[in-house]
């Protein structure tokens, strides 16, 4: 199966969609080409969103949050925006999703963990998805 090329974008890139190319990179890699961008990214990223990807086994401690410009990539399948309403970021992809996904980063450990979790099964029903048109 041929990858799909999925963004993941928010405005700083420095939680929501950190978090969601961690997850497809360390679980999907093998069906999902795996990228995450801002609109205005902040420079770096959450403390939260290192832990939590670290409990995984991704090592996000020397990612640092890009900007649109900063991507080498051009064409993607998926753009999946992290629920930032009406300043979400656009780029162009043959298919857009927007994940309500709150900004907790600064919430308990646990929630975040949860946000993670959440962010896991929302990849892997269109990795599901994917394997069905295939079929």
């Amino acid at each position: 199966m041929k990858k799909i090329k999925v963004l993941f974008a928010c405005i700083e890139n420095s939680f929501r969609s950190q978090i969601a190319e961690g997850v497809a990179k360390t679980f999907f890699s093998d069906y999902i080409e795996a990228y995450s961008a801002g609109s205005k990214p902040s420079g770096k990223i959450h403390p939260n969103a290192v832990k939590v990807l670290e409990e995984i086994g991704y090592d996000a401690s020397n990612s640092f949050s890009k900007g649109f410009m900063d991507l080498k990539e051009q064409e993607f399948d998926y753009l999946i925006t992290m629920g930032c309403g009406d300043v979400c970021p656009f780029y162009p992809a043959k298919e857009d999703f927007n994940w309500e996904l709150p900004d907790i980063k600064n919430e308990p450990i646990e929630k975040i963990r949860e946000l993670r979790d959440e962010i896991k099964r929302r990849i892997k029903d269109i990795v599901e998805k994917q394997k069905k048109e295939k079929e």
